[in-house]
């Protein structure tokens, strides 16, 4: 006689997952984790048929409005989870022939892709970058939503030897946020006759580990197999090419090329506080709602965290209480 909650196929019992009882429990967890995967690459195959990969994409006002759903609930994992630890930036210098080098930059970063991505393209990013002295213009020529080509005209700051100043920079911007890329390529020349180069913003499976034994290709797949508890990060990469009119003779060129890749460092680690200022944010937020909650038993005083005065007589009065209480008991 078979049962609501098991059956038997071939001498084994089979519970409601369908998988035999009394497996290993590693097993059975294989499975399950198994059966999540193929869900979602079913779920995402249907979704490919039917529709653009592409999400919510809409126009506010002109401008590009990404899925700020999809965002909310990256960042709320974040929330949740805020410890993260900046590692420094992996900085490679190459000295091409007759120019002064090229800089390839990469680093992790503990917020998703378009938080960052935010960051970098934003016109007011100078509060963040510290070189940045001023932005004297800025032109949209091209908006197509995601992406936006703008002329560029700021001020950046230099120091060489005993020598400082600003020199201003005038680049052509193309930002694309379908791939959170952004390039940028001088127009005019002066102190600089080759600058540009290009950031890369890509997803970054912090959580990666909640999948074992399967590794997580796209985001679907990360969200099913963390069932949305999963953090997503950001990998960064910048890739800079500087040549300057003149490229003096060596050892001063070794003394510039010293100085233009910790100004690129410098540069990093400024985005790298502003996440992290925004993540203190988060830890502020979860450390408030801890110490909000009371436990049965335990004598918090939270007169401090309401303005209404009965409400704090009351607490007072319930604090007492309690101490009474435990002090009885004792």
């Amino acid at each position: 006689m078979m049962g609501d909650s098991e059956m038997t196929k071939f001498g084994l019992k089979v519970g409601k997952n369908g998988f035999p009882r009394g497996l290993d429990p590693a097993i059975s967890k294989f499975f399950v984790q198994l059966q999540i995967v193929v869900k979602s690459q079913l779920s995402r195959l249907a979704k490919q048929d039917g529709m653009s990969l592409m999400r919510s994409v809409q126009r506010k006002g002109g401008s590009f409005s990404y899925s700020e759903a999809e965002l909310n609930e990256q960042l709320q994992a974040w929330r949740e989870n805020p410890s993260w630890v900046d590692k420094p930036p992996l900085i490679k210098v190459t000295v091409p022939k007759g120019s002064l080098c090229n800089l390839d930059v990469e680093v992790d970063v503990g917020l998703p892709p378009d938080a960052v991505y935010n960051i970098v393209i934003d016109p007011d990013n100078r509060r963040v970058f510290k070189n940045i002295k001023e932005v004297v213009s800025r032109k949209v020529l091209v908006d197509q939503g995601h992406r936006q080509v703008v002329d560029l005209d700021q001020a950046a700051i230099w120091k060489f030897l005993w020598w400082s100043g600003t020199i201003s920079i005038n680049v052509l911007v193309d930002q694309n946020r379908k791939d959170h890329s952004m390039k940028f390529m001088q127009t005019k020349a002066g102190f600089m006759k080759k600058f540009e180069g290009c950031w890369r913003v890509e997803p970054l499976f912090v959580d990666e580990a909640m999948c074992h034994p399967f590794k997580p290709v796209t985001k679907e797949d990360y969200n099913a197999c963390t069932r949305g508890k999963g953090r997503i990060g950001s990998k960064v990469s910048l890739e800079q090419i500087l040549q300057p009119s003149i490229v003096p003779p060596p050892p001063l060129s070794w003394y510039l090329r010293g100085i233009t890749a910790r100004t690129t460092e410098m540069l990093i680690n400024d985005m790298l506080a502003e996440t992290a200022r925004i993540r203190g944010g988060y830890e502020a937020e979860k450390s408030k709602a801890e110490e909000l909650q009371v436990k049965p038993g335990e004598n918090v005083d939270l007169v401090s965290n309401t303005s209404d005065i009965k409400e704090s007589w009351k607490l007072r009065r319930k604090n007492a209480k309690q101490s009474h209480r435990s002090l009885l008991t004792k």
